[in-house]
C-alpha cells in the first residue's frame, strides 16, 4: 500500500525530479535519509519508472508546442503508431479512447511546418483525420 507521503514525494518530484533529497525532506518534514530510502523503495516497487526533465523547445528553435489528435481505422493503428515513433518531432505518443485514437505531442518550427506535417499524415492510409491543438501556456 502507498502511504500518504509517498504521495506527497511522488507529487514533489513529478514537478521537479531534480530536487534534493534534503529539499524533499524538508518539504516533508522528513529526513534525507528516509527520502532517499523512501525513493528507493518506490523505484523498487515499480511506481517511479524513469525521470524526465521539461525542456523550453523555442531555444531549439521549435516554436510551438503542439497536441495531435489522430483518429485511425482499426487495422492500420499498429502500423500508423509505428511510423510516429520515428518522427523527431513527436515528443510523447499516446494510445487514447475517447475522442482520439492516438494523441501525439509534437514540437514543431511554425504553423506552416505543423501544417505540412498535418497534411502529410492526412494522406497516410488509415488516417481519418488529424486534429492540432496548440499548447498556449502549461498551467500544471
Amino acid at each position: 500500500m502507498v502511504r500518504f507521503t509517498d504521495i506527497d514525494l511522488l507529487v514533489l518530484l513529478i514537478r521537479n525530479s531534480r530536487a534534493t533529497n534534503v529539499e524533499l525532506g524538508k518539504k516533508l518534514g522528513v529526513s534525507e535519509t528516509a527520502v532517499r530510502k523512501r525513493i528507493k523503495k518506490l523505484e523498487n516497487k515499480g511506481l517511479v519508472k524513469k525521470y524526465t526533465l521539461e525542456v523550453d523547445q523555442k531555444q531549439l528553435g521549435y516554436q510551438l508546442d503542439t497536441l495531435l489528435g489522430i483518429d485511425t481505422q482499426p487495422e492500420k493503428y499498429t502500423r500508423i503508431l509505428e511510423g510516429l515513433k520515428n518522427k523527431k518531432h513527436v515528443i510523447q505518443l499516446h494510445s487514447t479512447s475517447g475522442e482520439h485514437t492516438i494523441t501525439a505531442r509534437c514540437w514543431f518550427r511554425n504553423t506552416a511546418h505543423m501544417a505540412e506535417f498535418t497534411r502529410e499524415l492526412e494522406k497516410k492510409q488509415g488516417v481519418l483525420k488529424v486534429t492540432p491543438t496548440i499548447i498556449l501556456e502549461r498551467i500544471k
